[in-house]
């Protein structure tokens, strides 16, 4: 069974930028996946950032998540990226990614991105 795996969280400071990956455990991303990344605060509910299909365009971002996020796919290493400029203490959360295969979703287990002040 395929599952996505988030990797590159880890604690930054206010202002880094920082890459998260996502690929699939037991598979490959291929052409009609739907791809999302998700992040959830401390206390709060599960919140989109951007979702993508793997082989085409280049996604739709939430509207609070324009700006300073940005995704993109490594296809030579079958990886879904998001890069994160000018991170805040707010931006602290658990990152997540999912794929759509087939009406199938599946989630990751999170990478938890902490921002120091």
């Amino acid at each position: 069974q395929v599952q996505p795996a988030e990797s590159g969280g880890g604690v930054v400071q206010a202002g880094d930028s920082l890459t998260l990956s996502c690929s699939v455990s037991g598979g490959t991303f291929v052409g009609d996946d739907m791809v999302a990344w998700y992040r959830q605060a401390p206390g709060k509910e599960r919140e989109v950032i951007v979702t993508i299909t793997w082989d085409a365009g280049s996604g739709h971002y939430a509207e609070s998540m324009r700006g300073r996020f940005t995704n993109y796919r490594n296809y030579h290493e079958n990886r879904a990226c998001l890069h994160m400029n000018g991170l805040k203490p707010e931006d602290t959360c658990l990152y997540y990614c999912n794929m759509q295969r087939d009406s199938v979703l599946y989630w990751g287990q999170g990478t938890q991105v902490p921002v120091s002040s």
